[in-house]
C-alpha cells in the first residue's frame, strides 16, 4: 500500500465531503470539518494549519492544553470532544471554544460559572446516547428536552445544537439525531448543529444532516 501524506490524506478527505454533500444535494461547505487531533503533534496540527485548517477536537484535557500553549501564534479553534468530568470544567471552560460532550446539566452548570467573562460564550452540543451503550457518554433522548431547556436558559453558555457517537454501522442513529434536532428546533430556532460522523461513516453522517464531521485516521493516519 503505498503511504500517503498528510496534504494527501487531507485532500482526500475534503473531496470526499464536497461529494457527499452533492450526492445529499446539500449546498458546498453546508458541512465543516472536524480535525481530530488526539494524540497527534502540535506539529501536525501546525502542517495542517498550513493547509487551510482551523478546526480541530480533542478528547484528553492536558494533552490539548499543552498543544494550545504550542500552538498560540497561529489561529486555530479548539473544540472539546471526549468526555467530560466535573473537575476538568475550569480548564475546558478557559481553553475551548466549543464542547460537544455535554451530556448532564452540572457539567453545563460548571462550565457556564467557569467560562472565562472576557470570552466569548462557550459553543455547547448535548451528546445524545441514542442507543443505550452503557460504555459510553450521553443523556438519554427522553431526557433531552429537559436538559436542553436548562442548558439553554444558562449565561457564558451558548447552545448550538447535539452530538452522538453511534456504534459502528449504525447508521440509523443519524437520522434520529436528525429529528431530536428537528424537534427541539421547534421551540429553539437558532439551534443549528449536528455534530456527527467520522471517517468510516461521513457520507451517511452528511446525508442525514451532519453539520460537523469528526474526521481523525483518515486525515493524519492511525495513530501509534
Amino acid at each position: 500500500m503505498p503511504e500517503f501524506s498528510l496534504a494527501e490524506r487531507y485532500e482526500a478527505v475534503r473531496q470526499r465531503l464536497r461529494r457527499a454533500e452533492r450526492l445529499a444535494a446539500r449546498a458546498e461547505d453546508t458541512v465543516s470539518l472536524l480535525a481530530v487531533s488526539k494524540r497527534q503533534s502540535a506539529s501536525q496540527i501546525r502542517a495542517l494549519h498550513a493547509l487551510g485548517q482551523r478546526d480541530f477536537g480533542e478528547n484528553y484535557l492536558q494533552e490539548a492544553v499543552a498543544k494550545q500553549n504550542e500552538l498560540k501564534d497561529i489561529d486555530l479553534s479548539w473544540h472539546f470532544i471526549g468526555p467530560l468530568q466535573r473537575n476538568k470544567t475550569a480548564e475546558v471552560a478557559a481553553n475551548f471554544d466549543w464542547v460537544h460532550s455535554v451530556d448532564r446539566l452540572v457539567l453545563a452548570e460548571r462550565l457556564s460559572n467557569q467560562r472565562p467573562k472576557h470570552m466569548l460564550p462557550l459553543n455547547i452540543c448535548l451528546q445524545v446516547n441514542l442507543e443505550g451503550e452503557t460504555s459510553k457518554s450521553g443523556c438519554t433522548p427522553d431526557a433531552l428536552p429537559e436538559l436542553a431547556h436548562a442548558v439553554s436558559q444558562l449565561p457564558r453558555l451558548r447552545l448550538r445544537g447535539l452530538m452522538t457517537l453511534p456504534a459502528p454501522g449504525s447508521v440509523s442513529a443519524f437520522a434520529q439525531l436528525a429529528d431530536s434536532l428537528k424537534y427541539l428546533q421547534g421551540y429553539y430556532p437558532h439551534l443549528d448543529t449536528l455534530s456527527m460522523g467520522m471517517s468510516a461513516d461521513l457520507e451517511p453522517a452528511v446525508a442525514a444532516g451532519a453539520t460537523w464531521v469528526r474526521v481523525g485516521t483518515a486525515i493524519f493516519g492511525h495513530r501509534n
